[in-house]
Order: C-alpha cells, then structure tokens, then sequence
C-alpha cells in the first residue's frame, strides 16, 4: 500500500451508505463497515474531517409534492444528518476506539458542539475524527456544498466523495451498460457536462480554492486508505 498522499481530508458520505442495500435507515453492517475504513485511515495520521448526508432518513425533494415548504423539509434533512452523525461516531468510539467530534451548524448542546471553524481546526490537529453535521445550517443548500464549503474553511488538501459507482461517467452506468468512465476532469467539464457529482455550488467553491475532488466506490476494505494514496481510484476532478 503506497503511503497518504494527503495529511487533512474531507471524507463525503451520502446517507444512503448507512442503509445498506435497502439505502434507507440504518444497518449495522454497513455503518460498522463505513467505520472501519475511516479507523484503518485514522491510524496512519491523516487528520479526517466527514460530512454525511442525510437521504436514508430524510430528503427534502421527497416532500415536493406534499405542498411543504422547502426550507422545513431541508431543516428537517439536517436533523437526519445529526442522527447519522451521531451513530457514526458511536460506532467509531465504542468498537475502534476512535476519538471524534460531532459538531452542528445548528446549536444542539446536548448532543454536539456547535460548529466553530478554530475548534474544528484544533480536533482535527489532535488527530481526532471530526464530523459536521446539520450541513451548513441554511435551507437550499445541499451537504455537498457543506462538504465544499467545511473542506476550505479548515484547509482540507482533498475531498474524497464516496458512492455506490467507481467514479464519474458521461452517462448513468447503472441505466447505459456502454458509460465511459472518466478517470480525471476539469472542475468546468462538470459543470458544462453536467455531469450530476455534485451540485454547481460546491464545484465552484473548490475551483475556487483549488481542492481537488476524488470520487470513488466505497465497496471493499481499503477502498478509502486506496483513494488517499496514489492508486489512480475512480475519478479526479481538479
């Protein structure tokens, strides 16, 4: 295993890679699996920061045509980031005795630290596992642009988005057997593309800031320690 490419990450994890195969809720296999890559990733020194969506409990798109207000059903998508976080980070403490953080862009003292950029930047220089929750506090905005938008405030040298396909395609591998994969864009080619990884918003803010973008399947023990090292893995936007 070649050694880390990178000394501060941005880990991006849709909600639906804690439901397993059913997408929804949460499965104990696959949280303790999503967990284990991130432990492997911890004990090598590279500081780790996370966002988790919240689509396996919640997402605001489902409620279009129920006449709720969007910014109601976005606030409560952020809610359902808290509660992944929070399983995250138990299973990370009590089974791979990770140290982390959650911490909330909307104030829960009860349950996590409100989100404050210098005390983020010092767990994340004490090696402990740093995870926003809440994405940015603000309806409209998606935790992609959260992940973006985390990633230039505490200076992360990458954001590695994980999901249920090996990078980007030109079309939807799932649906068109003949997709061609790309291994590296540019952050414009998947704008004018339209190449849906990630919204418009969060690739502006990292072309913006110059932080690279890897995308890449979250499938098998490794496939994280693999994404942070020089194994060419899924696809590179920068």
């Amino acid at each position: 295993m070649n050694q880390p490419k990178y000394k501060r990450i941005m880990l991006k994890l849709s909600g639906e890679m804690l439901g397993g195969e059913r997408g929804f809720g949460i499965e104990g296999t696959a949280l303790q699996n999503v967990a284990r890559e991130i432990a492997e990733v911890q004990k090598t020194g590279v500081e780790i920061a996370i966002v988790i969506g919240g689509g396996n409990i919640w997402r605001g798109a489902r409620a279009a045509g129920w006449d709720m207000d969007r910014a109601n059903a976005d606030y409560m998508g952020m809610l359902a980031t808290v509660i992944n976080s929070l399983a995250l980070q138990g299973i990370l403490e009590a089974k791979y005795n990770v140290y982390s953080r959650v911490m909330t862009a909307i104030h829960m003292q009860e349950l996590a630290e409100p989100y404050i950029r210098r005390k983020a930047i010092k767990h994340l220089s004490k090696g402990r596992v740093v995870i926003f929750a809440g994405g940015t506090g603000n309806p409209y905005f998606t935790t992609d642009t959260a992940a973006s938008l985390r990633a230039r405030e505490v200076s992360a040298d990458v954001i590695l988005k994980a999901t249920k396909v090996d990078g980007i395609y030109d079309r939807d591998p799932e649906k068109h057997p003949d997709a061609v994969q790309f291994k590296e864009l540019s952050y414009f080619d998947v704008i004018s593309k339209k190449l849906n990884v990630m919204d418009a918003t969060a690739i502006t803010m990292c072309m913006e800031s110059a932080i690279p973008i890897r995308v890449f399947k979250l499938d098998e023990s490794g496939s994280v320690m693999r994404a942070i090292s020089n194994d060419p893995v899924g696809t590179l936007v920068h």
